[in-house]
């Protein structure tokens, strides 16, 4: 972090860390107005500058108040003590910084950014990444009037015009001459996982025993491929001059892509500045570093000139890396009296990050798409001690005697895969607790007394399960037909937030979520209303994910480019959301991504307390769930 102080006692804070719609901006301004006894209007936090700001990384994770804000307190720490009496700043809502300005419908994000002497780019590309253009008529696009520019560059199609309406009709004229040739065929889930490996053991303890065992459970969940689905697609503007690049993106990361922007340019780093803009919003891996290359690309080619791409609809659906499938198997032996002897956790996954800045090539789409591209980077897993990938929350969090997790990698050709919204913790949560509710079915126990007995070593997780079922009112509830409660409980990436969900939904033709009864601890509430706008909104688009949202494909690419083929929560279906939030002086962590696994796999058990199925494939669609019956019938 570094502090600027001013003459009149005010502060500017430059940070690394990236406003995504989370309040981060806020957060950190309470922070260091809260250390050094500042009032609100004294502190201006300023948007991440790679040319001003530290280099902290990506802002990813749920890690910003947890890292950035620590760090931050310590360097308002060392700067200057807090004066005796000052109010306290930490714990107060205070309003967001940024929102006054969006709601007035003001200029302020990426897509309004206007810059002297703008012009604007389209960039056409094939379906899949290493797909080829086969033919291709530019001679018409060129005489549209407002076109400066129609450039050819492998597979790579791109344009510049005067106005954004101008390259809209270029692109038009295009698209219908086109003719893409084929990449490496996509494959279905099931072959993918079918050719997966032995795995790769991410954590055991004790041995499996047969003596004294009854019986052994087991089943198997899948989350379906998801797409990030923002509401406005992803956009970059940028400019050459004297050898020098200057990006304005809304990227998480932007040292990160100022590194791989010089990579696939061949450039010095130092010669690209990557100024961060709001977007809107994030979860993840998503289009804004592609399209930051789309613009580099074509700016190119008007030195002097600052050029705007802003991607399209089927682009930003169909072209940005997708959240993996994954499937779970989970087993486990059960004693005589029903406990638990041994549990086995496997997960079937492509690799959760293919950010840029982590490899010896460019993590561009557009890089690996020209003439002569680069070597596209693998999709990996972060080590288990940096919260892990597909592996994520498949430790369990309850006192068990022994257990065994695999990560089997699958690698067959299938759409990139990266980071979204809590990584593999979505699925393996989801699996994990919906099978702690199988394991209560087939025992005879009870979901919160089985959750009870085995979070008796963990008091805060206790803590936030005993609240939710409280407010919930789990243990006044009557049987209504159609209407069920689910109980799910996680820690977060097992080092963060301990986050506890009651799911209350209706079963009739649609499955409808009626409430979420949040409870978390988040450690030291630097911004309640900030939490829990954190919370909520994680936990709505968890009930997107489990009600609705799965890409589909096909071997040339994906099918699901608009809203019609891919559906997304509308607001008349979004329920009631009721959260609690945990006091703690402990340190603060992050809220971001918390509730997400939890009320996926809440929805889930209590679908099954209406109708007396359990479905285990996500979404939970009237087909599944019309199947799942059938076969219980059967």
């Amino acid at each position: 972090m570094r502090l600027e102080f001013a003459a009149d006692g005010s502060v500017r804070v430059h940070t690394g860390k990236v406003e995504l719609g989370q309040g981060i901006r806020t957060a950190l301004a309470q922070i260091a107005a809260d250390e050094l006894g500042l009032a609100p209007e004294q502190v201006r936090v300023l948007a991440a500058d790679t040319a001003t700001s530290p280099d902290e990384g990506i802002t990813s994770g749920s890690l910003s108040v947890q890292d950035g804000g620590s760090a931050l307190r310590r360097a308002c720490a060392e700067a200057r003590p807090r004066p005796a009496g000052a109010p306290r700043q930490t714990g107060r809502s205070w309003p967001r910084n940024d929102l006054a300005a969006k709601f007035a419908g003001d200029a302020v994000f990426i897509h309004d950014l206007v810059l002297d002497g703008l012009l604007h780019g389209r960039v056409l590309r094939p379906p899949q990444s290493d797909g080829r253009l086969v033919e291709a008529d530019l001679g018409a696009a060129r005489t549209l009037p407002g076109v400066q520019r129609v450039l050819r560059d492998g597979a790579l199609l791109g344009v510049i015009a005067t106005s954004s309406r101008a390259a809209d009709r270029a692109v038009e004229r295009l698209a219908p001459s086109l003719r893409w040739g084929d990449g490496t065929p996509w494959v279905d889930d099931a072959a993918a996982v079918a050719a997966a490996g032995p795995g790769v053991v991410v954590d055991e303890r004790g041995s499996r025993a047969a003596d004294g065992l009854v019986r052994t459970l087991s089943a198997r969940y899948r989350k379906p491929w998801i797409a990030h689905a923002s509401i406005a697609p992803s956009c970059a503007l940028a400019r050459w001059q004297g050898g020098q690049l200057e990006v304005w993106s809304h990227s998480q990361g932007i040292f990160h892509l100022r590194r791989d922007l010089a990579l696939a340019f061949g450039i010095d780093a130092a010669a690209v500045r990557v100024r961060h803009v709001d977007g809107a919003g994030c979860y993840g891996h998503n289009g804004a570093d592609d399209v930051a290359f789309d613009a580099a690309w074509l700016a190119r080619e008007v030195p002097g000139q600052p050029v705007r791409v802003l991607w399209s609809r089927a682009d930003e659906m169909s072209r940005t890396p997708l959240g993996p499938a994954m499937t779970v198997r989970l087993e486990a032996d059960l004693a005589g009296d029903g406990t638990v002897r041994h549990w086995r956790h496997d997960v079937w996954s492509p690799g959760h990050s293919r950010r840029p800045g982590r490899s010896a090539t460019p993590a561009l789409l557009g890089s690996w798409q020209t003439a002569q591209p680069q070597p596209a980077p693998a999709s990996i897993n972060m080590p288990i001690a940096s919260g892990g990938g597909a592996e994520r929350n498949a430790i369990p969090g309850y006192a068990l005697p022994a257990w065994r997790i695999v990560r089997h990698d699958v690698t067959a050709p299938q759409p990139r895969s990266s980071a979204l919204r809590a990584l593999g913790a979505v699925a393996n949560v989801f699996a994990a607790e919906s099978f702690v509710d199988e394991i209560v079915q087939a025992t005879g126990d009870e979901p919160l007394a089985w959750r009870r007995r085995h979070l008796a070593h963990d008091l805060r997780a206790l803590a936030v399960l005993e609240r939710a079922a409280a407010q919930a009112g789990w243990a006044q509830r009557v049987k209504v037909d159609g209407v069920g409660q689910g109980l799910a409980f996680a820690r977060y990436k097992h080092s963060g937030a301990w986050c506890a969900v009651v799911a209350e939904v209706e079963a009739a033709a649609q499955l409808r979520v009626r409430r979420l009864t949040i409870a978390v601890d988040v450690g030291l509430v630097v911004n309640p209303d900030g939490v829990i706008a954190q919370i909520e909104g994680g936990a709505i688009q968890a009930t997107s994910w489990a009600l609705k949202e799965a890409v589909t494909f096909d071997a040339h690419g994906v099918t699901s480019a608009d809203w019609d083929a891919y559906p997304i929560l509308r607001f008349s279906e979004v329920p009631a959301v009721d959260v609690w939030l945990l006091p703690s002086d402990q340190p603060s962590l992050g809220a971001g991504e918390a509730s997400l696994g939890p009320t996926v796999a809440a929805i889930a058990n209590a679908l099954f307390d209406a109708l007396g199925v359990r479905v285990r494939d996500l979404p939970l669609t009237p087909d599944r769930i019309v199947a799942a019956m059938d076969a219980a019938g059967a």
